[in-house]
């Protein structure tokens, strides 16, 4: 069980595959642990580099130094994974949350990101997005029962057509079940103020990294409004949209993001 001391506690963290691409870095989203990285991502991205996923602040078998976090201090800690493994510089992915600390590494870090890959994330938020995450907060700093929590991730997340798929709305929820790094409700809830949080609206074309913006058509979470508009603020981004998608790009059409992802780094490094 890997683990290394940053700034006073311990991160996990797993390295897989090697190969002559450049690394790429996972960073885990809202309520998830590494795990799902694993599940849906690195086995087929770990085939021509090094894929490395770790748990952040109070998930999984990483510490929680008991205070509450922005998603800057989130991406300083994915900056310690970096230096640990030692890594000068790495592809970056992350959905939600994860994209929001994505976006704060590049700013804070740019000469340890080759390239960014985001999906279902923003760079400030909307009204109505504002309202949503704080109802979450709000019922997370109450105390809400896990199953209660992902039966309401899965109603905002999931696009209809992966709603009618039994098996696949069954493998999710009991994936999260039986993850033994369920978040409890202090955690989520520090989580979801830094996003509430979080703005880097402004400061976007400061960011060189080359960027891959991902949304689902049918995101009602994040929608493509915003994704758009996340690409436009960005200095070298581009857009896709995945039709009939809903906010869970990874659950619903994870082998689709795998080849693109592939593709998108590959021309990077190639460029």
């Amino acid at each position: 069980m890997p683990t290394f001391d940053a700034r006073g506690f311990e991160i996990y963290y797993e390295v897989h595959g090697e190969g002559s691409g450049d690394p790429l870095l996972y960073i885990t989203g809202l309520g998830g642990s590494c795990q799902a990285w694993n599940v849906v991502t690195v086995p087929e991205l770990a085939q021509d580099r090094q894929n490395i996923v770790f748990d952040s602040r109070g998930v999984g078998k990483t510490g929680d130094p008991g205070q509450p976090y922005t998603t800057a201090d989130l991406a300083d800690d994915a900056l310690c994974v970096l230096d640990h493994v030692g890594i000068e510089r790495a592809h970056v992915v992350g959905t939600f949350l994860a994209g929001l600390v994505a976006q704060e590494l590049a700013l804070r870090h740019p000469d340890r990101v080759r390239s960014l890959m985001l999906m279902g994330t923003y760079a400030r938020m909307t009204a109505k997005l504002r309202m949503i995450v704080g109802l979450w907060k709000e019922a997370f700093d109450r105390g809400v029962p896990a199953d209660m929590r992902i039966r309401n991730w899965l109603t905002w997340t999931l696009g209809d057509a992966a709603v009618e798929k039994d098996d696949l709305v069954e493998g999710i929820w009991s994936f999260h079940l039986e993850d033994d790094a369920l978040v409890d409700n202090k955690t989520f809830a520090r989580q979801a103020q830094a996003c509430l949080d979080h703005d880097t609206f402004d400061r976007l074309g400061e960011i060189e990294a080359p960027a891959l913006i991902a949304c689902g058509e049918r995101d009602i979470l994040t929608p493509p409004d915003i994704h758009r508009e996340l690409a436009h603020r960005l200095s070298n981004a581009r857009l896709v949209i995945f039709r009939g998608v809903g906010h869970t790009i990874l659950a619903e059409v994870a082998q689709r993001f795998n080849r693109m992802a592939n593709r998108f780094m590959r021309e990077v490094e190639g460029g």
